[in-house]
Order: structure tokens, then C-alpha cells, then sequence
């Protein structure tokens, strides 16, 4: 017991959700390691799935050791690290065109290592924090636009038109979530109208020329956009990625109300994606609409709750502001997912938070959450916070007479 209480610091509720959805995880990754294998045709079930029990394992660690960092030194790491993102995002689009027959514009492969970081998943937070932070140290001061140019409307910019060429999703994704967090800020909405249109405007134009003249944008993946769009408004058989759609639907339906049992899902193996973009079908063909489907939406939903209890509880404005800022976006992520194996929406690439197979993303969201542990951590009980304002109007008017 007396371990846990070293280890279990934040919120118990969050932890015990996150710790919740990290063991159910394992469940429906020991059945889709079979995919990867036989997809990577390389390793065996067992060493896949002990991978992804490594990376999970990191992840855990990196959750618990983050919750012990004061959560205000979190602003001014956004404020260094921003650069070596950018730099990171230049460096993975000109690394070259495939790893492994992936768009290398979205990977980083790490030298000497067999491993390959998603570098837009790291730019993502890192904008968010320091938008977060910004929004913190303007709070009462009336700004002009021209003011904001540099230290806002620059980094939003570079992150998101970085990003946006290779990943789509994820930039649309980011923009959105700025956006609501910089509405939440109290920014000004004048302001955040142009910035958006700016953004917009800049992403159309890309876009146009991308579609019209593509030879002045290699490596463009505007065409694969607007092939998913098409083919999700106007569904075809004759393409891999309406194949994947379609047995995503298909795992649905097979996995009914209770579920075919867990590893007993059939359509996984021919669903290449079925460890991470259409994870939820396998879950659903496997636990059924009840336990797999409406439970991990449920679960994912106390999460949310408890993202706004503590948001709301925490006594400073950078506190709240950090809380939406890296939380939000890990229940929309988790939202656009199911959203598309269920077929709400065309397939964007975005898995599923903490569960889909890969590291990059587990670790970013075990980030997230270690940095809302830290700030859990610090709500302080409604009578000790009176003390300390009656301690401080005391000492002013002390100081006064």
C-alpha cells in the first residue's frame, strides 16, 4: 500500500479509468498481433504483441514519473522545445519519400534504431501547452493583433502547415482543437476569425495547387485526400481502402449485440489496419455493441468527465487551460476513430487512444495524461484556499497601513 501511495499521486478516478483501458487494451492487441504479423511477415504473435506490452509498459512510466513534475514548469518546456519541433517536422519531410513503403513524410526513423517516431503527434501537444501558456500571460492585458503575430499566429502556422502536406487529419485536427482552446481562453474572436481564415485560406490554395499542379508539390498527398472523400461519399469495392471500410462495417455486424469472444474475431485478418485504424470493429466483432462498443465509449466518456472535474477544481488559470489543452483532443481523437469504423466519417489514420497498436501515440497520450496528473495533483481543498486569501489580505493590508 504504501508503494501505490507513492505511485498513485493524481486523480484516483482518472488513473483507474486510464489503468482500465490499458489492460482491456491488451485484450484486443494479443488479437490483432496475428494481423501484424502477418503483415510485417516478420517476428511471431507473441513478439508483436510483447512489443506493444513494452511500449504500453513505457507509456505507464512516463504517466507516473510526469505526474511528479510541478505542472507549471510545463509552459516553459512548450516555450524551448517548440524549435526542435520544428525542426524535427523539416527533418522528417525531407528525409526521403517511403519507410517501409509509408509516407516518410510522416515518420521520423531514429538512427541506429529500429524504430520510427511520428513527429506531428509531439508537435500537436507541444503547440497546445505552449498556446495554453500564452493565452496564461495575456490573460488581462488588452492586445492588438499585430501583437499576436509573432508570438501566436507564427507557431500555429509553421506546426499546422508542417504537419498538414503529409497528415491531413491530424492538422485539420490540431487546427480545430487551437481554435476551441483559444475560444476557451477568452482570445478575442475577431482575432481568432482571422487566424482561422488565414489558416484556411493558406490550406486552400495549397490544396488548389496540389491538385492542379502537382509536380510544384512532390510527394503530395492531396490526391489520396480527395480519393478518400470521393470514395466515401460515392462508396466503391475496388480499392484497398474501400476493402478496409467495408470489412470494418462487416466486423460490425458479425459481432452483433454480445460478440463472437474475445480472439475470435475473422475479419481482422483480412482488414489491414485491424491493430490500429479499425481496432474498434475487431473490439466490436469480439465483445459486441454492448461490452466492447458502447463500453469503451463509456469509458472514454468518465475520462472526459473526470478531464472537466479537474479542470474546473484547479485554482490556477494556466492549471485549467493545460487540462483542456492536452485532454480535449485525446477523447476527439478517440471520437474520429470509432466515428470511422462505424463509417461516420472517411478514413483519416488517427488511432485509437491508448489501445491501437504503436508507440508514438501511446506515449504522446500517456504525456498528456501525466501532465493532467500534475495538475490533480495540486487542487488544493476550498478551505485551504480561503486561508491563503485571507493570509494574502492580510499581508496587503498590513503592508498597506
Amino acid at each position: 500500500m504504501g508503494i501505490l501511495k507513492k505511485i498513485l499521486l493524481g486523480d484516483k478516478y482518472l488513473i483507474a479509468f486510464i489503468i482500465l483501458l490499458s489492460l482491456f487494451s491488451l485484450l484486443p492487441g494479443f488479437s490483432a498481433s496475428s494481423n501484424i504479423e502477418y503483415a510485417a511477415q516478420t517476428g511471431t504473435v507473441w513478439g508483436q504483441f510483447g512489443k506493444q506490452v513494452a511500449f504500453l509498459v513505457i507509456g505507464l512510466v512516463i504517466l507516473f514519473a510526469l505526474q511528479l513534475v510541478d505542472y507549471r514548469y510545463f509552459g516553459g518546456i512548450a516555450v524551448l522545445a517548440l524549435p526542435i519541433v520544428f525542426g524535427l517536422l523539416i527533418w522528417t519531410i525531407f528525409q526521403g519519400t517511403t519507410i517501409d513503403g509509408a509516407n516518410a513524410s510522416r515518420w521520423l526513423k531514429l538512427p541506429g534504431l529500429p524504430l520510427s517516431i511520428q513527429t506531428s503527434t509531439l508537435a500537436s501537444v507541444t503547440l497546445m501547452v505552449y498556446v495554453a501558456r500564452y493565452l496564461t500571460i495575456t490573460r488581462n492585458k488588452e492586445l492588438k493583433f499585430v501583437q499576436t503575430l509573432i508570438p501566436l499566429f507564427l507557431p500555429i502556422l509553421l506546426t499546422v502547415g508542417l504537419i498538414f502536406p503529409a497528415n491531413g487529419s491530424t492538422a485539420l485536427i490540431l487546427f480545430a482543437m487551437v481554435m476551441v482552446l483559444l475560444f476557451i481562453g477568452g482570445f478575442p474572436l475577431k482575432y481568432l476569425i482571422t487566424i482561422a481564415g488565414v489558416i484556411v485560406i493558406a490550406g486552400g490554395l495549397f490544396v488548389f495547387t496540389a491538385l492542379n499542379y502537382g509536380d510544384a508539390i512532390p510527394n503530395s498527398r492531396v490526391h489520396t485526400w480527395k480519393n478518400r472523400i470521393e470514395r466515401y461519399t460515392n462508396p466503391s469495392e475496388n480499392s484497398l481502402e474501400s476493402w478496409q471500410e467495408t470489412n470494418a462495417k462487416a466486423a460490425i455486424v458479425e459481432g452483433g449485440t454480445l460478440g463472437k469472444g474475445p480472439g475470435k474475431s475473422a475479419i481482422k485478418h483480412t482488414l489491414p489496419q485491424a491493430s490500429s485504424d479499425f481496432i474498434f470493429a475487431v473490439i466490436i466483432e469480439e465483445y459486441g455493441s454492448i461490452v466492447g462498443g458502447v463500453g469503451i465509449i463509456f469509458l472514454y466518456l468518465l475520462i472526459l468527465f473526470r478531464i472537466g472535474i479537474i479542470a474546473t477544481k484547479i485554482h490556477t488559470y494556466f492549471g485549467s487551460l493545460l487540462v483542456f489543452a492536452v485532454g480535449i483532443p485525446i477523447i476527439f481523437q478517440a471520437m474520429i476513430n470509432m466515428g470511422v469504423a462505424v463509417g461516420l466519417f472517411p478514413t483519416t489514420g488517427q488511432p485509437l487512444p491508448m489501445i491501437s497498436f504503436g508507440g508514438t501515440s501511446l506515449w504522446i497520450t500517456c504525456l498528456s495524461f501525466g501532465m493532467i496528473l500534475s495538475v490533480s495533483r495540486q487542487i488544493k481543498p476550498k478551505e485551504e484556499l480561503e486561508q491563503e486569501l485571507k493570509k494574502q489580505s492580510e499581508a496587503t493590508i498590513q503592508d498597506i497601513a
